[in-house]
């Protein structure tokens, strides 16, 4: 991180001087106004705002508690060690990545003053606009996105290692300078490089949740996906049940719970974004689309394209979709 952004990150704030002064506890009253505690982001965002960024704050336990926002973390320098849902105890290193949906639970072990974490407090609407620049359709971001929904089964956080992914880090240290500075006009700067973010994450799902035994049967549903995302042409069961070293009625299993469809239709999904991307994209004729994803059975091909899509190939290409 340069070395402006981190001394800016670094200043001590008035809360946490009253901390090194004595206090033995975090002032609540800043966070939340009800009972339990729940961090309210009308106490943390300026009106009219769908993002904002804060230090978290040094020196004293940070309590349980949970947010009704969804919270980003970015680890700095140092580390912090987090406690999720009274059940999984996190560190993170410098570099590393923390997406908290407003179903989980925190609690975070007292930081010294070179440990400088950044939450990113946004607001869910934040990320409908972020992601409507994104025209290909992507199961794995679909997934990654629905963890981060407030109604999520799925699971309540992702933890990103991302200390040696360049792109990730300048990415987030653009929207810190955007936000400490404070800018006008700077909000579609952020909801793009959101986009962009998500984008590249989505391109390392194996640094997701590495150390979290906990995740372990979410760790396998995102190694799937991926897979589906670079194989979607020509790929089985068997084969990803061979790379995972599971039988191939456990990853059915997990696929199903996690995602509410199969191998085979996750499969057809991303041949079917494919093939519209590809009619939307390129030149390539409606029969060479076909070849290019896979598919053998033209009638079947044009079947499940109008299921999906509610129109023929052709028309989807004349439609400028």
């Amino acid at each position: 991180m340069q070395q402006d952004l981190l001394a800016q990150l670094q200043k001590i704030t008035e809360e946490e001087q009253a901390i090194l002064d004595g206090r033995q506890d975090v002032q609540k009253e800043l966070y939340t106004s009800g009972r339990g505690f729940v961090i309210d982001s009308r106490k943390l965002l300026r009106k009219g705002r769908l993002i904002e960024i804060r230090p978290h704050t040094r020196f004293v336990h940070f309590p349980r508690h949970s947010h009704n926002y969804v919270e980003m973390v970015y680890m700095c320098s140092g580390s912090t060690t987090h406690i999720i849902n009274d059940r999984d105890r996190i560190t993170l290193q410098k570099g590393d990545l923390l997406f908290l949906n407003q179903n989980a639970t925190q609690e975070i072990l007292p930081a010294g003053k070179n440990d400088i974490a950044v939450n990113f407090i946004i607001l869910p609407e934040f990320f409908d606009h972020a992601f409507s620049m994104i025209e290909r359709e992507n199961i794995l971001h679909d997934f990654l996105i629905s963890v981060l929904s407030q109604d999520s089964s799925l699971s309540s956080y992702l933890h990103f290692q991302a200390k040696d992914i360049l792109p990730v880090q300048n990415l987030i240290e653009n929207m810190i300078w955007t936000l400490l500075h404070k800018k006008a006009g700077t909000n579609t700067i952020n909801q793009t490089t959101m986009g962009l973010l998500f984008l590249n994450l989505s391109m390392f799902t194996d640094t997701i949740n590495q150390d979290d035994p906990n995740q372990y049967e979410q760790n396998l549903v995102f190694s799937v996906l991926k897979y589906i995302e670079t194989h979607y042409k020509n790929g089985s069961l068997t084969e990803v049940a061979e790379e995972m070293k599971q039988p191939a009625y456990f990853i059915s299993r997990l696929l199903k719970k996690y995602t509410d469809s199969n191998f085979k239709e996750l499969l057809q999904q991303r041949k079917l974004q494919q093939a519209a991307y590809l009619l939307s994209q390129t030149p390539l004729t409606v029969d060479a689309v076909m070849e290019n994803i896979g598919y053998d059975n033209s009638s079947y091909f044009y079947r499940k394209f109008r299921e999906k899509y509610g129109c023929s190939p052709r028309k989807y290409r004349e439609s400028g979709k």
